[in-house]
Parts: structure tokens; sequence; C-alpha cells
């Protein structure tokens, strides 16, 4: 694949990616994999939030998002506070430089257009914000491939990430409500296709044979979060976060006095804390934590359990990409909207309001019911797989007009 003058389309890569966030560097490990089956040519880079990391796992050259080292500190100094504001100047130039470099620009997946955790307008929005609107001025296309959207009710931010989108060349979101959010907040999306969360075109471990029912119940994966509610919930977040643990632990405590074995996961850094916590809480050699570093890692975890309780997005995509039964604790409507597509629809519980004695009560549910839903996980898993080819043929299309344009022979799984 070359570009019109015959050199090599140079493509990057830009997020929070390298930073920790398990979901985030699945998404970019999925676009990775496309471009080197389909465009094996291109010379792909990133700017990204963890450029160290992402050079070791990736192989690819990496550059820091920000200017300032310090962007992801809180600014309390008059110091510290001038040398944020000076980097989101340099920012600028920064960007642009980078983008000028570039063919194509792809945002891969990751939930860029919302604000269902807690987030700044000058933090993450203004960066994309200077992305798109780089590229735009430039001439370089910027392509939003697979993002999560959901409308935002503070103004600044809502602003910025409304005009990141339209500058945007393409877009694709992870599901219709995404799009129906852009839509709700001015963007027109007549052109924007809706496709499967990107995460779902990694490759998927090996299974051993369904486990005998007549024998013992197995493990549950219990996957935590460091969980305070979203941008609007700030003024009670301590309360949120205080009832969300109550009722982990609560839950966990349960399976064990039962006999159960349990193993936590994470899906970010942040959530080491939670881990220990329930560790500290429920004293019992039952109960024991893993430390994924992938999103392939929690997918082998959940692959030998019997069933998994998660609150992350991407740890409820491994669970349902395996097959295995899994119970949603649901922070925001797109773990909802997932859990509906896949089947799984009443297996839902707000993480807001966790109750230990109901969410008990749904998990005897779901594994009285684990063999069908083993089943109806496998044929949805088919449908999303058909779905995710039709995605990478039309982010080809759309961004490499002088490449090949036969079905995409990628099959990650």
């Amino acid at each position: 694949m070359t570009a019109a003058d015959g050199a090599p389309v140079r493509v990057g890569v830009f997020g929070l990616l390298g930073s920790g966030n398990l979901g985030n560097d699945g998404s970019l490990e999925a676009v990775l994999g496309y471009l080197r089956t389909a465009h094996p040519e291109a010379v792909v880079d990133a700017l990204c939030g963890g450029p160290e990391a992402v050079r070791t796992r990736f192989g690819i050259p990496a550059t820091r998002l920000h200017w300032y080292r310090g962007e992801y500190r809180t600014a309390s100094r008059a110091g510290a506070i001038a040398a944020k504001g000076l980097g989101k100047f340099v920012d600028v130039f920064r960007t642009a430089a980078w983008v000028r470099r570039h063919d194509v620009v792809i945002v891969p997946g990751m939930g860029v257009l919302e604000a269902t955790l807690p987030l700044r307008p000058w933090g993450f929005p203004y960066s994309l914000f200077l992305l798109c609107a780089s590229g735009r001025l430039l001439g370089t296309r910027v392509a939003l491939v697979g993002v999560g959207a959901a409308t935002i009710g503070d103004r600044p931010t809502r602003a910025l990430v409304r005009w990141s989108a339209r500058l945007a060349a393409y877009r694709s979101y992870r599901d219709t409500q995404s799009r129906d959010a852009m839509r709700a907040m001015g963007v027109d999306t007549a052109r924007d296709e809706v496709h499967p969360d990107l995460a779902f075109a990694l490759p998927t471990p090996q299974t051993s044979a369904p486990a005998d029912p007549s024998a013992p119940p197995g493990p549950v994966c219990v996957g935590v979060m460091d969980f305070h509610g979203g941008n609007d919930d700030r003024a009670r977040a301590e309360e949120i976060y205080r009832r969300y643990l109550d009722g982990t632990v609560r839950f966990v405590r349960a399976l064990a006095e039962e006999g159960r074995a349990v193993r936590l996961l994470t899906g970010d850094e942040c959530d080491a804390s939670v881990v220990a916590a329930i560790l500290d809480a429920v004293d019992s050699s039952l109960v024991t934590a893993a430390e994924p570093s992938s999103l392939a890692d929690l997918m082998k975890e959940m692959a030998a359990a019997d069933s998994v309780v998660a609150i992350r997005y991407h740890n409820l995509i491994c669970a349902l990409k395996t097959g295995t039964p899994v119970l949603a604790l649901c922070y925001a409507a797109k773990s909802d909207s997932l859990m509906a597509e896949m089947g799984l629809g009443a297996y839902c519980h707000p993480a807001r309001e966790v109750d230990a004695d109901r969410l008990i009560e749904q998990f005897r549910a779901l594994e009285k019911r684990s063999a069908e839903l083993r089943q109806t996980l496998d044929a949805r898993n088919l449908a999303v797989s058909r779905q995710l080819d039709r995605q990478f043929d039309s982010l080809t299309a759309a961004l490499f007009p002088a490449a090949d344009h036969s079905p995409t022979l990628r099959k990650a799984s």
C-alpha cells in the first residue's frame, strides 16, 4: 500500500494508549492487527499517553501526547498551573506537527466521545479537538473508528467533542446509542456506521471442553473498578464508591463462604486499590487476584471460569468473547446495550446502587442457565466477527482509496 507518490502510507494512531487501561490498548492491538494484515506496507507510529509502554509492547515508534509531563496530576501551585497552561499552548503546535507527518490518523475505539467517567474539558477532549482540527487544516484524514459516545451535559466538554466529531474525516461507532448521542449533540451522522467494539476482533484463547455438569462449581471471575460515578456524580462520588465497594465485598464474601474460588480482575492500573480493599475485607484463601497486562490475559482467566461478574466495559467484552456467562454491573448505557445485543440483557445490575442480595440472586439465575447462555454467546460471536470484517473493509475504502478493496482476509480468532 503506497501513497500517490509511491511512498508507503504513513499512519498515526492516537489516544490514551499505553497508560494502563487494558481496554484502550486492546483497541489499539485490534487496529494494528488490521493494518499489518490488510496494509502491511504502512508505516505506523503513535501519539499517546504512555509512549514507552506502546513502544515496548507493540513495537512501533511513539511520542508523548502532552508536552507537560505533569498533565494528569492536579495542579495546585502557581508554577504547576502556569506550566500546565503553557503545555496546552505548546500542544497546539506539537499536535499539528505530528499530524502533518501522516497521511491517515486513526483513533482506535475507546470512549473518546463520552464523559461517563470523570473528565475535564481541558484534558483529553481538548487533545482530541487539536487532533481533528489539525487534520482538517493540514489535509490529513482523521478517523474515529469504533468509538463510544454519550450525550454530554457539561457545555465546554460537549462543544469540544462535537467539533472533534464534525472535523473528523471518518466516524464509526461501537453501538447505535453512540451514534444517536452524537446526532443529539448536533453532528450529522447520516453516513456514520455502527459496528461491534474493536476488542471483539482480538484472538480468542483456546478453551477446554465444557465442564461436567455433575462436577463441583468452578471458579468465578469478579472484575473490579475504582468506580466513583461519572462527570455528573462528582458531588456524591465517595458515596457511590463506598456503596459499590461494600456491595462487591459482600458478594465476594458470600461466594467464598460457599466454597467457591473467586478470582479478582482489573482493567486499569488504578483498580489495584479496589482489589487490595476486597482482599483485606474478605479473609479467605479462596479469593485471589490476577495481574493481567492485556485483554488476552483477561480472556484467559475468564475462559477458565464458570461465570463472570464485571463492571468495566472491556471486561464484559472479554467474558462475552470467550463465551463465559457474565453478570454486568452497569455504570453507563453502553454496558446495558452490549449485554442486550449479546443476549444477556436480563443480567445487568446498577453499579451506582449495588445491592448484594439482589446481585447474588441474579448470579444464581445466571448460573442456572449457563449451558444455554454459552450456546447463545457462540452464535452471537460468529455474527460479531462478520460485522467487524465489514468494519475493516469500510475503513480501507474510506482511508486507503488506492488500496485493493477486496474483502479483508484477516481472521483474528
